[in-house]
């Protein structure tokens, strides 16, 4: 056990300390498995609002609720948009309810993997509260909701992963932004979240969201990773971009710079 491990399960200012400025890493978690969920870039069950225009690379899909439940546009999605009945968005939508129901399975296996790692890296960082901080990869576990009041930085190479357990609610302040430093990728983030996600208005967020409950996008926040909630997605004049994809900005509100991924 290296010495950021041993000391990392500390509780409070001291881990807030060397979780920034401690020498050594954490070791980095497996990946979650995504299956099938694993080619979208927004998947939930009861729908997804838009206020437009938003960009959104890569699929998106709903189930089991209806495809009328999808309301952004073909003109907004580089992708395929899935939907189990023939109602959506024509003509980039394709009926296949087999692939969706699979879909959201391996969605929440997904989730339930990512809620179930043990032995955690890092326990209560900064009290839920990470803005300001650089973290290392590794595996964090909040019994509590999590904030990002300023920009937050996730530091590690690119096959580096970090699997965030947040038992309460996620909540990132309006024009922050989650950088990604020394090669980090998006789709090797992963963050678990029990109770409503918030990304605020042009903030810029990194990783892949596994929701319990509701994702809203406010106006001008930008995504590189995937949404996958267990309700809804609400966008607001949104970017998103699946990992891998070049980044876009919505055609009317651009948000602010999404910090693409290189060291600041």
């Amino acid at each position: 056990m290296t010495k950021r491990e041993s000391v990392g399960r500390l509780m409070g200012p001291m881990a807030l300390l060397l979780v920034v400025c401690g020498t050594g890493s954490a070791a980095s978690p497996t990946p979650v498995n995504l299956g099938k969920a694993g080619t979208f870039a927004i998947l939930t069950k009861t729908g997804i609002t838009d206020v437009p225009t938003s960009a959104v690379k890569g699929d998106v899909g709903t189930s089991p609720i209806t495809g009328a439940a999808i309301l952004l546009t073909c003109t907004e999605v580089t992708g395929t948009v899935y939907s189990v009945d023939p109602s959506g968005p024509m003509p980039c939508r394709v009926t296949d309810a087999t692939l969706l129901s699979a879909a959201v399975g391996d969605m929440d296996f997904a989730y339930t993997d990512a809620a179930g790692r043990v032995t955690p890296n890092f326990i209560a960082l900064g009290a839920g509260e990470i803005g300001g901080l650089t973290l290392v990869p590794g595996l964090y576990k909040w019994g509590t909701g999590v904030s990002i009041a300023k920009d937050v930085t996730l530091s590690g190479g690119p096959t580096d992963v970090w699997i965030f357990q947040v038992a309460g609610t996620l909540k990132q302040a309006s024009a922050t932004h989650v950088i990604l430093a020394g090669g980090a990728l998006p789709q090797n983030i992963f963050w678990q979240v029990a109770g409503a996600v918030t990304i605020g208005t042009t903030a810029h967020f990194e990783g892949v969201v596994l929701a319990k409950t509701v994702i809203a996008v406010n106006t001008g926040a930008s995504v590189n990773g995937r949404l996958f909630a267990q309700t809804a997605v609400t966008l607001q004049k949104n970017a998103v971009n699946e990992p891998g994809s070049a980044p876009t900005t919505p055609p009317t509100t651009p948000p602010t710079d999404p910090h693409p991924h290189h060291d600041r």
